[in-house]
């Protein structure tokens, strides 16, 4: 999608977007087009029930003597109430609409009484807040329709009824400059969803550990260190706990360790990187501790905290971040042979620690506590975050509106909370406890790999946090939150949501560039 800002449209070619402030009121752009159109923009207002509430949408054929083949008129709502959400869902609906019509181009012109008085504007990114610049509104709705233009459509081969028609898109804003300047920062997030949106969506039989892997590699043109850590690198550092989950597949297991190194280099002054860690399991079956028949439909995204961490990592190597950030991802394939970890299997880990498998099926805590243990030993991190699509428990505590978030440092998660809040990636913290740890305990191990049946997702957080030695750590369940049956959330019409993306990118900009 060609996205691009301008001061002025002469020509306006395709349709046309204008906004109506709730209550009926034109803006300055509506008003001019009421005029050239004799009347007919208040007609509708006057004859209809359209009145400008947020989210409504009218479309209209241009009448003769309008360059534009159609006119959208939209609800921009109240004007104090317009938000960086709102503004992002103005975008997304107006693409929604057109996006396989027929049209091939559309103008934004979107524009909002001035300001009265002058109330100083509060943080750009928060989602709330009033008053938002012309340069801020004329962002947001492109975000809005670059994240909801996105298609898969790699695998199909009819698209006659479904074929996407809409290339450009231009937005008029009086603040272009400022406008495209934030537009750079703001589309680097962009892309890292796509990114992490293709990875969820691909087919476990195209998507294995070293096809996730060989894609990784693409971010060295953005100037990320890549390294690719095959098994045998793995069993001579001890990570025997990733590779026994892998053990089952044909497919070999993979590391992927990535490194951006974006902060000022300072004289005697080297911070510690800041981490994110991935849970990568390609598909899985449950291994031997085989999952039926409708519980395995999806698995393909059971590596969505990977994909989540590889989209953060071209985001910020993309709009080079100000900061040095690890990403670690441990690719997996979850299968059942001959071969396979069996339970009651005992493992020993990178960290010395000895694990009793009781289910298979508990693989993604394997697969990152070796993966954790490795990226605090290895980089001495300020903290880490890692993401995995972990349990069917945080589902059935969040539903598919919050993802669940543990951690062992309050500033870490207010800080996620808050970033979540931001962007409309909301999290809710659970609680972590020594009664929920001790449900860990085996008497002929160091730990079981289950609790047994209730705290599910707070139990594999319990183990988790037996890695990760007092290194400030949050831990990210998105199992309901990665993706979607049917296309409920806004900003995201595919299977795959790109969770997490826009989350940590916020995240990372508000708290740690220097």
């Amino acid at each position: 999608m060609d996205i691009s800002f301008v001061s002025s449209a002469t020509k306006t070619p395709g349709a046309l977007v204008v906004g109506i402030i709730e209550g009926g009121t034109l803006t300055v752009a509506a008003n001019d087009l009421d005029g050239a159109t004799r009347g007919t923009i208040r007609r509708v207002i006057t004859k209809t029930d359209f009145k400008g509430k947020a989210g409504k949408v009218v479309e209209l054929l241009a009448p003769d003597g309008i360059e534009a083949s159609r006119i959208l008129l939209v609800g921009l709502g109240k004007p104090e109430d317009l938000t960086v959400a709102a503004a992002q869902g103005l975008g997304a609906a107006v693409v929604r609409q057109l996006m396989t019509s027929g049209e091939t181009s559309v103008t934004f012109m979107v524009d909002l009484p001035p300001r009265e008085g002058k109330e100083a504007p509060a943080k750009a990114e928060d989602p709330v807040r009033k008053n938002l610049s012309e340069a801020e509104i004329a962002v947001h709705i492109a975000f809005g329709v670059a994240l909801r233009s996105y298609r898969f459509d790699t695998y199909r081969t009819d698209l006659k009824e479904d074929q996407p028609t809409l290339k450009k898109v231009v937005v008029v804003t009086s603040e272009r400059a400022e406008a495209t300047r934030q537009w750079k920062l703001l589309s680097a997030a962009a892309e890292g969803v796509k990114v992490a949106r293709d990875l969820v969506n691909e087919p476990p039989n195209v998507l294995y550990p070293d096809e996730f892997a060989r894609r990784a590699k693409a971010l060295a043109k953005l100037g990320v260190k890549v390294e690719i850590l095959n098994e045998a690198q793995m069993k001579k550092l001890g990570m025997n706990m990733l590779l026994a989950v892998g053990n089952g597949s044909e497919h070999e297991s993979r590391l992927v360790v990535l490194r951006w190194n974006g902060a000022p280099k300072r004289r005697g002054k080297v911070a510690a990187p800041i981490a994110f860690i991935g849970k990568g399991v390609c598909f899985d079956s449950g291994g031997l501790s085989l999952k039926p028949a409708n519980s395995m439909m999806g698995m393909k995204g059971d590596m969505g905290g990977g994909a989540a961490v590889l989209g953060l990592m071209h985001a910020l190597a993309k709009r080079k971040a100000r900061v040095d950030a690890v990403g670690v991802i441990g690719l997996v394939e979850n299968m059942p042979d001959g071969k396979a970890m069996r339970p009651n299997d005992i493992v020993k880990t990178m960290s010395g620690q000895t694990v009793e498998v009781l289910n298979t099926d508990a693989e993604g805590r394997l697969v990152l506590a070796d993966a954790l243990w490795y990226t605090q030993s290895r980089f001495k991190p300020r903290f880490m975050v890692n993401l995995a699509t972990l349990t069917g428990a945080i589902v059935v505590a969040l539903g598919t509106e919050h993802a669940g978030l543990f951690s062992n440092n309050d500033e870490l998660a207010g800080r996620l909370i808050s970033a979540g809040e931001t962007v409309g990636e909301t999290v809710w913290r659970m609680p972590l406890g020594e009664s929920y740890n001790r449900l860990l305990n085996s008497k002929i191990a160091d730990m079981k790999n289950i609790g047994g049946p209730n705290a599910g997702s707070i139990t594999a957080a319990q183990f988790l946090q037996r890695f990760v030695n007092k290194v400030p750590w949050a831990h990210l369940d998105i199992a309901g939150v990665a993706w979607q049956d049917g296309e409920h959330k806004a900003l995201a019409p595919s299977w795959g949501t790109g969770w997490g993306v826009r989350l940590l990118n916020r995240f990372v900009a508000d708290h740690y560039e220097s």
